[in-house]
């Protein structure tokens, strides 16, 4: 379509050759615009002066509605309404000189083997250290210390922050959004969430943040504001990436997974949803090279809430206790236990003395419901029990060699101690070769023959690297306590129980084994003929 020039006839002619020419689709657009945003559209009219559109009434208010519409959401309301509750918080460990050289210590804040420490192994930098935790040289030499993150949940100075930043330290000082720095005493910790809550005195009037009642949905902004590498106040945002994540550190692993930028010294911190409510805390981050990737974990709000009122209480968090090592129940083990769909918790052994074993669980069973309600896995088994205090009276439903039935028992206390793990002398395995068991790939002997094997059982002493025994997670010194159902003692027994399961045409036979001082299931494959 040709365009064709406004009319000026009715402009003075000097103005005319002033006067730039629109064309008419040019116009038109924008008489749309403004009427489309409800804007008084003025006319062109004989003017003693040049008309800049550009700064007349009717673009100035097109303009201002634009500028509405086309401005992006921000967060600036929420974080100045937010970020004074939160707190930088550093730690100081003390004199950890070392009685000697030796160049294999290091001042890590957990103890070696622990569940937070294999996971900092795994997921943590190059040190295996979690983030803001700075230690004193090799050789433990010196003081160390450590920064983090945390937050005020009262105006009295009660602030939660996590257990690795405050964990073992001899002096905690926190930093206000203000500038002031505050000294701050331990009130207590909870290593199997990773949580602490700590106390500032002084002042009645610090500004605080609400814990979240609400549960996140996946694609829900997120807030997360901390102290990264020492740069205390710092706000990234980003969305819940997932929930109820299970990265390793226990059974009562139920992490939000944010992609908000979240590096070393934001622990402790919280994650703030767009209500300025925190609905997790920032606990640790998946990063091979020790800085943000976009994958970080934060404790839900509704963890910290039960755990920090029990801190605030007693200075401890007592968890309701069955005495039973769960598995879950995999589609193998659910095909050799007969059952339907692979589901519940699986009881590799009742601990003795323990509720359970009291109450009559046996190992084997699968517990498939707590008070009526269905247990999807071992880790809501755990969940469950652990959410639960000491003393209650709960009814388990459980799936008993292929019978259902519930069985009544009054809850313990989870233990604060871990038991001593039995050792296995592989020197001592490998001087006993044991005899073969036919197409599982592996060598087995007497436990009794095999020093600190135990009595019980048979002691695997090789293992073909390409057997099926080997896919499942068999290596030397496990101890096969039973196969099939049936306890064994020698390779004789092993081999009758898999030709028994043979003969019930089963594709899979059922071992306990007992690795490391713990017990676990494995269904290992039947090879045909």
């Amino acid at each position: 379509m040709t365009e064709r020039p406004i009319d000026l006839s009715n402009y003075p002619s000097s103005q005319a050759a002033k006067r730039p020419v629109l064309s008419l689709r040019k116009f038109a657009l924008m008489a749309s615009v403004a009427a489309g945003l409800g804007a008084a559209v003025y006319g062109f009219g004989p003017s003693h002066g040049p008309i800049d559109v550009f700064t007349s009434t009717a673009h100035a208010q097109v303009h201002n509605e634009v500028r509405k519409v086309a401005q992006p959401v921000g967060f600036a309301d929420i974080v100045e309404r937010v970020k004074p509750s939160v707190i930088s918080v550093k730690v100081a460990m003390g004199d950890k000189t070392a009685k000697d050289d030796s160049a294999d210590k290091d001042d890590a804040p957990f103890q070696p083997g622990s569940p937070m420490e294999r996971f900092f192994r795994r997921f943590g930098g190059p040190d295996g250290l979690p983030p803001g935790f700075r230690g004193g040289p090799r050789g433990g030499r010196g003081p160390a210390t450590g920064q983090g993150s945390g937050f005020f949940i009262s105006s009295d100075g009660y602030a939660v922050t996590n257990n690795h930043v405050v964990d073992g330290a001899d002096k905690v000082e926190v930093t206000t959004d203000d500038g002031k720095t505050y000294s701050a005493k331990v009130i207590g910790t909870d290593p199997r969430t990773d949580l602490a809550l700590i106390k500032v005195s002084g002042r009645t009037d610090f500004p605080f943040a609400k814990l979240s009642d609400g549960k996140p949905r996946i694609g829900d902004w997120v807030l997360a504001v901390g102290n990264p590498f020492g740069l205390g106040g710092t706000v990234t945002a980003g969305i819940v990436s997932a929930s109820g994540r299970d990265i390793g550190n226990g059974p009562y692993d139920d992490f939000i997974q944010i992609d908000a930028p979240v590096n070393k010294g934001n622990s402790g911190g919280p994650a703030f949803d767009v209500s300025g409510e925190v609905m997790g805390v920032n606990t640790a981050i998946y990063s091979p090279s020790g800085g943000n990737v976009g994958i970080a974990f934060s404790i839900p709000a509704s963890t910290v809430k039960s755990v920090v009122a029990q801190l605030k209480d007693k200075g401890t968090v007592s968890r309701g206790w069955i005495g039973v090592q769960i598995q879950p129940v995999t589609d193998d083990i659910a095909d050799s236990l007969g059952m339907k769909k692979a589901e519940g918790a699986l009881v590799a052994e009742p601990q003795a003395n323990g509720p359970a074993a009291k109450a009559g669980i046996q190992s084997g069973d699968v517990i498939t419901g707590v008070n009526g309600a269905p247990v999807k896995d071992a880790k809501e088994l755990a969940r469950t029990i652990g959410g639960m205090a000491p003393g209650n009276a709960v009814k388990l439903n459980v799936l008993h060699k292929g019978q259902e039935k519930v069985i009544n028992l009054t809850l313990g206390q989870l233990p604060n101690t871990l038991e001593a793990k039995a050792a296995f002398d592989k020197d001592s395995g490998k001087s006993s070769r044991g005899a073969d068991v036919p197409k599982l790939g592996m060598t087995v002997a007497p436990a009794n023959s095999v020093a600190g094997a135990g009595k019980e059982g048979v002691v695997v002493t090789e293992v073909d690297p390409k057997s099926a025994a080997a896919e499942r997670g068999f290596k030397e010194g496990d101890v096969i306590l039973e196969v099939g159902g049936k306890s064994v003692a020698s390779a004789d027994d092993v081999r009758e129980a898999i030709s028994a399961a043979r003969s019930d045409n089963k594709n899979s036979v059922l071992m306990r084994i007992k690795s490391g001082g713990s017990s676990r299931f494995v269904a290992v494959p039947l090879a045909k003929g």
